[in-house]
């Protein structure tokens, strides 16, 4: 099943749902994460994917391991105006997208091919266009 959905090298992101679902051992997630790193993909995800993801019930010890074996992607002033010009580009809302479209801002400055692990195959489709390889989770 991944061997049809990922690519040899390039990189992995991961939308909240897929760092959600890393955290809770989801058997599909682990798979997919594990196929990319055998074929030389890198695994990230957005610095506000943590902030999405994260909540009371998070166990922070699990979360601070699997950080440990991601690459978080930052977001400073000229990532920020990218992705406020990719919503506008898209007809978007910062209020209710923002946070999808700094991942998918992040999952464009990525080494190609990109794939993507979301939950929101509609929104990302409009924010990265046919840019980036979408899988939903």
């Amino acid at each position: 099943m991944a061997c049809r959905r990922l690519s040899h090298e390039g990189t992995l992101v991961l939308d909240s749902e897929g760092l959600s679902r890393l955290l809770a051992d989801d058997e599909q997630v682990v798979a997919l994460i594990a196929e990319a790193r055998s074929r030389g993909m890198e695994v990230v995800i957005s610095a506000l994917t943590i902030i999405e993801a994260d909540h009371a019930r998070t166990n922070k010890s699990c979360l601070n391991w699997v950080l440990s074996g991601l690459r978080v992607v930052p977001i400073g002033d000229e990532e920020a105006r990218s992705t406020s010009e990719l919503l506008m580009n898209v007809g978007l809302h910062g209020h209710q997208y923002a946070i999808d479209a700094a991942v998918a801002e992040a999952a464009l400055r990525q080494r190609r091919p990109v794939v993507m692990l979301t939950s929101d195959i509609d929104d990302m489709a409009k924010l990265c266009g046919g840019r980036v390889r979408l899988v939903g989770i």
